[in-house]
Parts: C-alpha cells; structure tokens; sequence
C-alpha cells in the first residue's frame, strides 16, 4: 500500500467516526514520556546531569510500552500516533541535544549548538519519514531516535558518574552527535526486534543470557547501557557493509558464470 492510499484511508477514517475522546491508557504512558523528556532539560539546568539522563532512559520505557499497550488494548488511533511522535520529538531529540549542549557542547561555540541542532533535526526528520512511510516489521530505515538519545544519554551519564569535566570531551560529544545525526537520516537498516515472539518458547540458555545482561546492568548501569546502545549503533553500518560486499560476491560469480557458459 503506497502512502497516496494509506493517507486516503486514515482521511476516511476521520470524516467516518468522528473523535469524540481519546483512549486514556496509551496517551497516558505517552504523557508520562513527554514529562520524562521535559524533565530532563530542566534537570540538566539545575545541573543534575545523572538525573537528567535517567529521565531520558525512563521516557524510553514509557515510549516503548504506550504503542504494545495500544495494541493489546485495541485502542489504537490516529491522535495517539501523532501524539507520540510529538513527545518523542521533545523525549528523544530536544532533550539529549539541549543536555548534551548544556553540559558539554556550550564550550565550543557556535560549532557546539550546530551539532545540538543537526542531532534535533535529524531526530524531527526520522520522526517525519517513519510517519509518511510503510513500515517495515522486521527493520527501521535508519537509526531509531530512542536509541540515538540512549547513546547520548549513556554518555552524559558516564560523565557524570566519573566526574568528567564536558569541557575535555566536547569534540569527541560534537562529532558523536552529528554521526547519530547521520545515521538517523540514512537508509541503513536496524533490526526493530518486533520480529520476536515473546509468548513462544525459547532455549534455556536465552533467558540465561537474558538474566546476565540484566544482572549487568544494574551493576553498572551506565556503562553496560552505553555499551548496548553503541553495539546497537555500530551494527547497523556493519551489517549493511557485509551485505554489500556479500551482493557484489554473489554478482561477480554470476557474472564469471555468465562468460563460462558463452
């Protein structure tokens, strides 16, 4: 379904039934997001930069139940989806940049609200070519921006856990943000995980391994965190580059392939 019919169909849908309210729950955990992200930037005023980021990776959780519990729910609607894009907007994209700024990006000058900016607006652009497009189950056409802000978030947690001055790491802060900036914008895929079937039956040593991740995490939360998100980030390119070589492979043997049988 290209998306000329998808926006006919939600068009009909709205001069069809009439909204008359909205479902609470799932607007609920969306508001709690966008409360989550808000906090954030006025934590990061205050200069509470662990509390600050925190509240990023609880919009996280907050942005990742409202969308199953509409589902399970059957309450999906056209306002939530844009309601939750615009939480995740300020959650996922205003928030890091303004913190990641404030605390570290302030000191290089107009270079360090640049890379603040273009981290924004790559996040207002993901966000607007997710809602336009077919989705895809299985995969997302560029970074996710929740993941995006993870990374940052992870970052600033760290700092904040080993006394680290933003002043000696806002070039490498700088170039990180306009790299996520650009992976968000790109056409490399990202494993969505929706592809998981939670209620089948898995091997023993998954939940083990499930158990361990777990048990590392609230060891050392930032660090394990930071770790994930990167690992997630870096993937993407990886995997995309082993299967561009792996396509140009397979061709190069058709190609020979071809020349033989002449």
């Amino acid at each position: 379904m290209n998306n000329e019919k998808r926006q006919s169909i939600q068009e009909d849908q709205v001069e069809k039934t009439p909204q008359r309210g909205i479902y609470l729950l799932p607007n609920l955990l969306t508001t709690a997001a966008l409360f989550a992200g808000f906090y954030s930037i006025v934590a990061a005023m205050k200069g509470h930069l662990e509390t600050s980021a925190i509240a990023i990776f609880i919009a996280m959780i907050a942005d990742g139940l409202d969308g199953r519990v509409a589902r399970l729910t059957h309450t999906q609607s056209l306002f939530g989806a844009e309601y939750d894009s615009l939480s995740d907007m300020v959650a996922f994209g205003i928030a890091p940049a303004l913190v990641v700024y404030s605390w570290s990006l302030t000191h290089l000058g107009k270079l360090g609200w640049l890379a603040a900016f273009l981290f924004a607006a790559a996040t207002a652009l993901r966000l607007a070519r997710f809602n336009t497009q077919v989705s895809d189950k299985q995969y997302f056409q560029g970074l996710p921006c929740p993941s995006a802000a993870g990374t940052v978030a992870s970052a600033i947690w760290m700092g904040s856990v080993y006394g680290i001055d933003g002043t000696t790491i806002a070039v490498p802060l700088a170039m990180l943000s306009i790299v996520l900036a650009a992976l968000m914008v790109s056409t490399i895929r990202y494993s969505s995980f929706k592809s998981i079937d939670f209620k089948g039956k898995v091997p023993f040593y998954t939940v083990v391994l499930m158990v361990c991740i777990i048990t590392a995490i609230a060891l050392e939360p930032a660090e394990m965190l930071f770790a994930l998100f990167m690992t997630y980030t870096c993937l993407g390119p990886i995997v995309t580059l082993w299967q561009v070589r792996k396509m140009r492979k397979q061709r190069l043997v058709e190609h020979g392939s071809m020349h033989r049988k002449r």
